[in-house]
């Protein structure tokens, strides 16, 4: 579990995150969500430790992630994946390569047994066989694939995933949320997601964090989200007339 404990962010004169407290849980897709300029990649990167908080803190189980030692947070860094929005790979790499990267890095194992791991998160994205392809060989969705087999290659506790739909046609989109959410569960790990795409809150929200104007709006998951009468709820998730109907439906109106 990562708990966010009154994070304040500024940056100059203005003001992003004013004071946000919640809890990220094992084994469950936590989707950060909100309007643009609502203060969601700037907490993603707080969580994740890019950015330091002007006030407040994360803890990550037991630990505080600020008060850690050079070595201990290191150590921290060694069980976060990171899922870019943009993919993220080396173009000039094979698909084998960079996946292997976070193993080059972070670990002494043998190149054979360093291939052996590539295949196993392959075979999990379901693209086994493509290692020596390149990134502008793959489609888009495959491309995300990789990414989210580099994230996984370290077997992390923790995974981050940046607007991963982002680019996507809604049919890719679909097979990708379910892939994130398939790979939470069977791992137990801890997934944080900042999106804009309202199907993947409605498909695979188990904890959904609504952000206004730098504060926690809401908080719930994809069952009460349908439910809820809150004003921002009402305002931002059913904005559109085809989740206007899934909602009225569920409510039988």
């Amino acid at each position: 579990m990562i708990r966010a404990v009154d994070i304040k962010k500024s940056f100059g004169d203005k003001e992003v995150l004013r004071g946000i407290s919640s809890e990220f849980y094992k084994g469950k897709t936590n989707l950060i969500i909100g309007r643009s300029g609502a203060g969601k990649t700037v907490l993603l990167k707080i969580l994740v430790g890019l950015f330091r908080p002007d006030e407040g803190a994360v803890w990550y189980e037991n630990q505080c992630f600020f008060d850690l030692s050079k070595k201990e947070t290191q150590q921290l860094r060694m069980k976060i994946g990171m899922l870019f929005q943009g993919g993220a790979l080396f173009d000039s790499w094979n698909v084998e390569e960079n996946i292997r990267f976070p193993l080059d890095m972070y670990t002494n194992l043998t190149l054979g047994e360093k291939k052996k791991r590539v295949a196993e998160v392959l075979e999990k994205v379901e693209l086994s066989g493509v290692e020596p392809k390149y990134p502008s060989e793959l489609s888009g969705g495959m491309q995300k694939r990789v990414g989210i087999a580099r994230a996984i290659v370290l077997n992390p506790q923790y995974l981050f995933c940046d607007e991963p739909n982002s680019g996507l046609d809604p049919k890719t989109a679909i097979v990708i949320d379910k892939l994130i959410q398939d790979i939470t569960r069977h791992y137990n790990i801890t997934t944080v997601i900042n999106t804009h795409d309202m199907n993947s809150v409605m498909e695979i929200g188990d904890n959904i964090l609504l952000l206004k104007d730098g504060l926690v709006a809401w908080q719930g998951n994809k069952e009460q989200i349908i439910t809820s009468n809150d004003d921002t709820i009402l305002e931002f998730i059913f904005a559109s007339p085809f989740l206007k109907r899934l909602r009225k439906k569920a409510l039988g109106l």
